[in-house]
């Protein structure tokens, strides 16, 4: 069989010089998919994270890997997620301290504005700089991963179809990711919306923008576009923005949005929308009873959707659904056990660093893992990983572990341990006040079990829980760790401080008052 050629060449406005690089390294229009080889040890569907991780990985260790891909090379994060929509939140970072200068003693002239066709620019150039790492020509020749762009689907058992190629495998992984889930809210198709994808493709501010979610990208593009001069507003169907976060962590970046001047209306039901003259015009209900509001632009940001179409799954025995996505075992394996699943449609949480763990575990449990090994002995589980995510607002919240309300329906006893920021020297000199860091640990021990933190780089931050949770090291230790003052992350040793502080019980203050009259 010869080579096919990909069947078209992508235009994703607009179509400048950045456009054109990005699209040259994820989907170019000369590619020519491969002679297929005999037999892949592994075939990977779907070249987001999970999928480029797990088929670099596992030709590094010596196996045959055919990757297919129907779109974009990188997948989500780097196409229309991680990658530019953190490029905006950088530009609207700036905004947010150009506002607040005069409490700094820095005089900005007045009129200092966001460019907005400028700050897209300057995404599309980020996205296109980076976009090399994901190329289909780097994965092919420098690390000698076969490239398929096309629709692949499972032909059979042991066998992915991508066009007229036919791609025979051991072992097969499901990587295809998930999209913008949709609501069926009457006239919503007929006004038109954007997505995490189409926002991306802006040159022009709407002024007035309406957000429906607000979940972590809801709450993120609502406070930048508000920085970027649009008129905002969120709707939220649930009493809290961030529902899914600690309470009080979902507090502060409420007031932060207010503040920016954003308009938030919660327990809200979207009745319908309509085209009008001048705008569209959202119909809902709110504790106030039934409003209108009018707005330029919508973006619907209310969840994910599995990519589990055209992959003739029923057909080869892999369970799967519309809205859970493929179901896996502990050790991501599906029900064929010659095929698995990695990443976002397979897994409830939808990071890239996720996916990237996701992928290590494939690549063990699929190529190493001989099929008559009794008891899983050998394999990695799903269930041992510790998953940090942030959502990154300004500021931005970070978490790992478990909330107090997952420890309470474990019925696991806590002690939560709490440090303000505005007690801590470094958050006060910066004038990032707000915020704080809560860990919760088994109660009578210094296990811990979970941590939030609210603060400007609280991303960066959460990483020193992560590992101590990693290696088992509790929290009295991190209070014996020594941080450099002054830092904001010294309330994590605060905190730590705060727990040694319980353990002087009035009997071990009295020992200590003996031993030091005997010193």
């Amino acid at each position: 069989m010869n080579a096919t050629a990909v069947e078209e060449k992508l235009s994703i406005p607009p179509m400048d010089e950045h456009n054109e690089t990005w699209l040259s390294h994820v989907h170019p229009g000369d590619w020519q998919n491969p002679q297929p080889a005999s037999l892949y040890d592994l075939v990977v569907i779907g070249a987001g994270p999970a999928g480029l991780i797990t088929a670099a990985g596992a030709a590094g260790l010596g196996a045959k890997v055919a990757l297919v891909e129907r779109h974009l090379m990188g997948g989500d994060c780097l196409n229309v997620g991680c990658v530019p929509s953190k490029t905006l939140l950088r530009s609207a970072k700036v905004i947010g301290e150009i506002r607040v200068a005069e409490n700094f003693g820095v005089h900005i002239p007045d009129g200092a504005k966001a460019d907005f066709a400028r700050v897209m620019e300057r995404m599309r150039s980020v996205r296109s700089q980076i976009s090399h790492h994901d190329s289909a020509r780097r994965y092919q020749d420098e690390l000698g991963v076969d490239i398929f762009i096309g629709q692949g689907g499972f032909e059979d058992s042991d066998a992915v179809s991508v066009g007229e190629a036919k791609l025979h495998f051991r072992k097969a992984v499901i990587a295809t990711g998930n999209r913008a889930a949709e609501l069926p809210i009457p006239g919503l198709k007929e006004v038109g919306y954007l997505t995490n994808e189409s926002i991306f493709t802006l040159t022009e501010l709407p002024p007035r923008l309406a957000v429906i979610g607000a979940g972590p990208i809801g709450c993120e593009m609502a406070q930048a576009f508000r920085r970027f001069g649009a008129e905002v507003t969120i709707l939220e169907v649930a009493p809290q923005i961030l529902i899914r976060e600690d309470q009080d962590a979902a507090k502060i970046i409420e007031k932060v949005l207010d503040n920016d001047g954003v308009n938030i209306i919660l327990d809200c039901k979207i009745q319908g929308m309509e085209k009008t003259e001048s705008g569209k015009t959202i119909r809902f209900e709110s504790s106030g009873g039934e409003n209108e509001l009018e707005v330029d632009d919508i973006l619907l940001s209310v969840g994910r959707a599995p990519n589990v179409e055209g992959l003739n799954l029923d057909s080869v025995g892999v369970k799967n659904d519309p809205i859970k996505g493929v179901e896996v075992d502990d050790f991501l394996q599906t029900a064929n056990p010659k095929i698995f699943a990695a990443g976002d449609i397979c897994f409830p949480y939808k990071f890239t660093h996720v996916a990237d763990a996701l992928a290590r575990i494939v690549i063990q449990n699929a190529l190493f893992v001989p099929w008559f090994v009794p008891f899983n002995l050998g394999k990695k589980s799903m269930n041992d990983l510790i998953i940090p995510w942030c959502t990154y607002t300004d500021p931005e919240i970070a978490h790992v572990g478990l909330y107090e309300n997952d420890a309470a329906e474990q019925g696991i006893e806590v002690e939560t341990f709490e440090q303000e920021l505005g007690a801590v020297d470094r958050a006060v000199a910066d004038g990032e006040t707000e915020g704080f860091v809560k860990v919760h640990v088994r109660k009578g021990t210094d296990e811990i079990l979970g941590a939030t933190i609210v603060a400007r780089h609280a991303g960066e931050m959460i990483s020193e829980i992560g590992v101590a949770m990693q290696g088992k090291v509790g929290l009295g230790t991190i209070a014996s760790t020594i941080h450099p003052y002054p830092t904001q992350a010294e309330a994590i040793k605060r905190v730590g401080d705060s727990y040694n502080r319980t353990r002087l019980t009035p009997g071990n203050k009295r020992f200590l008052q003996r031993l030091m009259k005997w010193s």
